[in-house]
């Protein structure tokens, strides 16, 4: 299961809504990719379609998709949005991460 939080929720319906995608009946894609600083990246778009793989979500009314080879590596991460001083972006708080990069965007395990 992948969480979404509040902050993060209000900013993929913002987004979503500028890229003519619907929360409502559209997904956010979440998946894990070979690359980054410290091993693994994440990777997060927005899709139209679910392939017949796909693990889906639904938290805070923002439903998810994850391949089966990323939904391994992201079981109980929870997706937020920081728009502090230091950057604006969605932050992955990955509880199976052991090693983040200062961007917070790469991991390894």
């Amino acid at each position: 299961m992948i969480k979404v939080s509040e902050t993060a929720k209000k900013k993929v319906t913002e987004l979503m809504s500028e890229d003519g995608f619907n929360s409502v009946t559209d997904f956010v894609r979440v998946g894990v990719k070979s690359g980054g600083c410290s091993g693994l990246s994440y990777d997060l778009k927005f899709d139209k379609t679910q392939e017949s793989e796909d693990k889906v979500f639904e938290d805070n009314g923002i439903k998810i998709i994850v391949d089966k080879k990323s939904f391994l590596y992201l079981i109980g991460t929870t997706l937020e949005y920081s728009g502090g001083l230091n950057g604006a972006g969605f932050v992955f708080n990955n509880p199976n991460a052991n090693r983040t990069c200062g961007c917070g965007e790469s991991f390894s395990l």
